[in-house]
């Protein structure tokens, strides 16, 4: 089904080019090939999927550049949490690259609803960055390591969608962010923001829809749309807009091809209604999820992420132009595959094939997306584990212990703790290195697959001209 651009996506367009909230975003370095990536952080790190739908641009866009890329978020944590474990979680896994966010709960939450929350909100802040400069210290000691840090996603202020807010929260972690830039320009680190573009965003769709938000459920956890936007901020930092899935242009009456980007065309014939050629492009479109899966209440899909930001015009071109075609309407096929009826008009206009997922190349991409999707689903199953581990087990001096001492511990905790209830059934299983080992070697097995089916095949493109 082709995405049409609709007014709506125009005026967006036109919002960002004329607020510039994203241009006031540095450039941070984008990925080498055989880069270890560790995205460090809070919950919003633990179960979301920013990074895995980085890690999918990357697996799509550069097939013969392979990366790996960590989740090492744990719920709850703050900086004089995540500081504790930065050696067996962060520096152990042997990073070339790391990123660190943090804000949301160093900032507190009950703390806004007392009368001394200004004196309140500024001990936690001072506590959070007394913390961080710890981590700061430890982090300028690895210098073979790239670091960049995020400003963290917004606390949603400002949708009407119920009357519970914590005002304020978010100008507390706007001071947070404002030292991590300090930092990354004292440091030479890389630095993005995420936090000012989604709330312009939120802004803007508010007017239309005072309830629109990125956090349906408790105003802290970006769903799948938010989610992405988080995914095309980071990338759009790492200067990789405009780097075309793959342009070609071809002269139709003599056989020419005027363009070629990312591609090769080859083969190229005219019969007496239809034009032929062989296609090969050097990269995958990249594959949206239109299913709303694993958010925070499930109520946004990736896909939803195309009206709120410019991804698919910055990030995800295929571009196809036919010049001189004889007018009138012509089919276009891909592997016998029929993909649409288009008027020489339009192809002379020019086309963009990963607004089509009937194409064969799309499809090859949503197998590459699908497994991605299970990888992240036996990620997210050590990220409980290791979630019950920091969060209750280290305190208790039974860090990694994984015996029957600390399953009692845990047992303490259930009744009251509606969380640990839901991710217990993890650790029992995950406290046994046999399962934590043949978790390990599956998620390894599906992005050695996915590094296998990701390389672009030659399709056999054809125009036939209908009759009229």
């Amino acid at each position: 089904m082709n995405i049409k651009i609709n007014k709506r996506f125009l005026l967006i367009c036109l919002f960002y080019m004329s607020s510039g909230c994203l241009q006031a975003q540095s450039v941070i370095p984008p990925f080498k090939k055989g880069e270890r990536v560790v995205f460090t952080g809070n919950s919003i790190t633990h179960g979301g999927h920013y990074h895995s739908f980085i890690w999918l641009y990357y697996m799509t866009r550069f097939p013969d550049k392979p990366i790996t890329i960590m989740n090492a978020g744990i719920g709850g944590e703050s900086t004089w949490d995540m500081k504790a474990r930065l050696d067996d979680d962060v520096f152990d896994r042997k990073p070339t690259y790391v990123t660190l966010t943090f804000g949301m709960n160093d900032t507190g939450y009950d703390i806004y609803m007392k009368d001394n929350a200004n004196e309140l909100s500024e001990q936690r802040i001072v506590k959070s960055l007394d913390s961080f400069r710890e981590i700061e210290g430890r982090l300028l000691a690895k210098n073979k390591i790239t670091k960049v840090l995020i400003g963290g996603s917004p606390y949603d202020e400002t949708s009407k969608f119920n009357n519970f807010i914590l005002h304020q929260k978010n100008n507390a972690i706007l001071k947070i962010i404002d030292a991590q830039r300090v930092s990354a320009k004292k440091n030479g680190w890389g630095f993005v923001d995420f936090n000012e573009p989604m709330r312009k965003i939120s802004l803007e769709e508010q007017k239309r829809d005072s309830t629109f938000t990125f956090c349906r459920v408790d105003r802290i956890h970006p769903d799948n749309d938010g989610q992405m936007v988080m995914a095309y901020l980071f990338l759009k930092a790492q200067g990789l807009a405009g780097y075309e899935v793959s342009e070609f242009s071809i002269d139709a009456q003599h056989l020419d091809v005027i363009v070629h980007k990312n591609c090769k065309i080859s083969k190229l014939k005219r019969g007496k209604k239809n034009l032929t050629f062989d296609y090969l492009a050097y990269a995958l479109p990249y594959p949206l999820d239109s299913i709303p899966r694993h958010g925070w209440g499930n109520m946004k899909s990736q896909r939803d992420a195309m009206q709120l930001v410019p991804f698919m015009k910055e990030f995800n071109q295929e571009r196809f132009q036919v010049h001189n075609l004889e007018k009138g309407i012509y089919q276009l096929t891909i592997d016998d595959q029929y993909i649409d009826n288009l008027s020489s008009g339009q192809l002379m206009k020019g086309i963009n094939l990963a607004d089509y997922p009937t194409t064969p190349q799309y499809q090859q991409a949503m197998k590459i997306m699908y497994l991605n999707e299970e990888r992240f689903e036996i990620e997210k199953r050590f990220r409980e584990y290791l979630w019950t581990e920091y969060s209750f087990l280290r305190k208790e001096g039974l860090l990694f212990v994984d015996n029957q001492k600390a399953i009692d511990k845990l047992q303490e905790y259930l009744p009251k703790d509606l969380f640990l209830r839901a991710s217990y059934g993890w650790y029992i299983k995950a406290m046994h290195p046999e399962i934590r080992k043949v978790w390990k070697n599956y998620m390894n097995s599906i992005i050695e697959a996915i590094y296998k089916i990701n390389k672009p095949v030659t399709h056999r493109v054809k125009l036939i001209r209908m009759e009229q």
